[in-house]
């Protein structure tokens, strides 16, 4: 662990996950003193809980545009990074079986298609062919983008992190902040239980977490903390050679390839908002319907290995990303709702951009915080995986 704690910073990163990691590599590789804050490990938050997927297959333009870049920046990543992640792009394959989401879904596609993304919208049977491992009992279509897929979130914050001390970022774990000092509207310094990092910028990557560093620092981050379940399964017989990341839309069941078996998950719509991340056994009960109705295939699939995380759910669920108007030195980039590892590297690179004040390659203006002191917020993207 490094826990030298520097004295200045030119920006300070608050947490240690994919998005402030990539923030403090996109800092670090344009010059800037980068000093970034983990209390635990790196990763240990969100981001090594996660599913691993990345796709651009969302219903608004700046998420995808994000998404996109996202893209593109991973699979570059082990050239450009000096880290293999074991990228898989085999498509994400949404099942539908509403009518209202199909329609909802093929306005998406052609907003897709028109930004780039090559989206197909599919037929019960053209999908069984690509996931084999479905029914199409009740389905009415699908979408499938080849480019969208997973990857090893573990691999990236171990790219990241060292990509980013190579160009000279100071990455101190074992060590949470506890406080900030602002004075006039101005940020002064990051308090931790080892010493004051005097600077005035900082940036807030804490995930679940935000809400409450947002306010040592005299910004409110609407965030709150939603645990999440994951299993994997023992070899799974009759899947095909590349299964998409396959996801029944209406019951938010998915899985894709894990070694010789899968990775599953489903949501829990009775879980509570908070930070349990103790695993128990009350969700299995939907999620087993849902693979009865949706994928009877693994019905009598072993379990084996599973695991808790939190999401860092949004009134929206869309990500917060900006600048505060209040606090000028104060920047975000949290609240992504369970999309937090396929926009990282993304946002990383917007926020490098907006703290050296250089036009960011994407727009996230429709990000800003200050959406929801507006009735006319976001639209919610249906929360998935």
């Amino acid at each position: 662990m490094t826990r030298h704690l520097p004295a200045h910073a030119d920006v300070v990163v608050l947490g240690g996950g994919v998005v402030g990691l990539s923030t403090a590599y996109h800092l670090a590789s344009s010059g800037a003193d980068v000093v970034l804050l983990e209390r635990d490990a790196l990763g240990s938050g969100s981001t090594c809980r996660a599913a691993g997927g990345v796709r651009a297959q969302f219903s608004d333009e700046v998420n995808i545009r994000l998404a996109q870049r996202s893209l593109e920046l991973l699979d570059r990543f082990e050239e450009e990074i000096g880290q293999a992640v074991d990228l898989h792009r085999v498509g994400y394959l949404f099942l539908l079986d509403d009518a209202h989401d199909v329609a909802d879904f093929e306005r998406a596609v052609a907003l897709q298609n028109s930004l780039g993304v090559p989206t197909r919208v599919l037929d019960p049977a053209e999908a069984r062919q690509l996931s084999p491992l479905i029914s199409t009992e009740g389905l009415l279509a699908a979408t499938f983008h080849a480019g969208d897929g997973h990857c090893a979130p573990e691999s990236v914050v171990q790219g990241y992190a060292r990509a980013a001390r190579r160009c000279g970022a100071t990455l101190v774990t074992g060590v949470a902040a506890s406080g900030a000092q602002v004075l006039d509207g101005q940020v002064r310094a990051v308090e931790t239980a080892a010493g004051v990092v005097r600077t005035e910028q900082v940036v807030v990557a804490t995930g679940a977490w935000s809400r409450e560093v947002g306010s040592w620092l005299g910004v409110d981050l609407p965030v709150e903390p939603l645990r999440r379940q994951i299993l994997t399964t023992g070899p799974v017989p009759g899947r095909g050679p590349r299964t998409p990341f396959t996801i029944d839309f209406s019951t938010s069941f998915y899985f894709h390839d894990e070694g010789p078996g899968l990775l599953v998950g489903m949501s829990d719509p009775h879980e509570e908002p908070g930070f349990r991340l103790d695993r128990d056994d009350a969700w299995l009960t939907g999620l087993a319907a849902a693979v009865e109705r949706r994928a009877p295939a693994l019905a009598e699939v072993e379990l084996r290995s599973g695991w808790a995380g939190l999401y860092e759910m949004t009134p929206d669920h869309n990500g917060l990303v900006g600048r505060s108007g209040a606090v000028p030195g104060v920047l975000y980039a949290t609240g992504f709702s369970g999309h937090g590892f396929l926009m990282g590297p993304s946002v990383g690179e917007t926020v490098a951009d907006l703290v050296l004040d250089r036009p960011p390659r994407v727009d996230v203006s429709a990000l800003s915080v200050d959406r929801f002191a507006d009735a006319r917020s976001l639209v919610p993207e249906k929360h998935i995986v």
